[in-house]
């Protein structure tokens, strides 16, 4: 069964998604490596946790890729979780407007996109009237 475009546009935010969140820990690798971390235990079980939910991303994005509900379903508790952290950016103890926008603006996207890819599948699923 061949997929949408909705489900290709979904499928690559996904991806970019994930391997952004590599970078993150490969971000927070350095940081260990340099020094800069003051608990070595919490940053350690910090990275392994953004490897586990990068690719836990990258798989959401390879099932939507294949036309997999999981994957949308995967992927728009993500973009929930995404918008999550833009809000604790903009009322956290040092809100910061342009990381929340930055932050929110990729998940309202592929919301969006992951809606859409949604409907269009239930729509592609659904049989004729006169086929019955």
């Amino acid at each position: 069964m061949p997929i949408t475009n909705a489900e290709r546009v979904a499928a690559g935010l996904l991806a970019l998604e994930g391997l952004a969140l590599l970078a993150v820990a490969g971000w927070e690798v350095v940081a260990l490596v340099g020094g800069d971390a003051e608990d070595v235990g919490s940053s350690v079980a910090l990275i392994v946790l953004t490897v586990v939910g990068a690719a836990a991303v990258l798989a959401f994005a390879a099932a939507t890729s294949r036309g997999q509900s999981w994957g949308r379903s995967g992927g728009i508790v993500t973009q929930l979780l995404v918008l999550a952290v833009a809000l604790g950016a903009l009322t956290g103890p040092a809100p910061s407007l342009a990381f929340a926008v930055v932050v929110a603006a990729p998940a309202v996207v592929g919301l969006v996109v992951l809606f859409a890819a949604a409907r269009r599948a239930g729509a592609r699923r659904k049989p004729n009237a006169g086929d019955a």
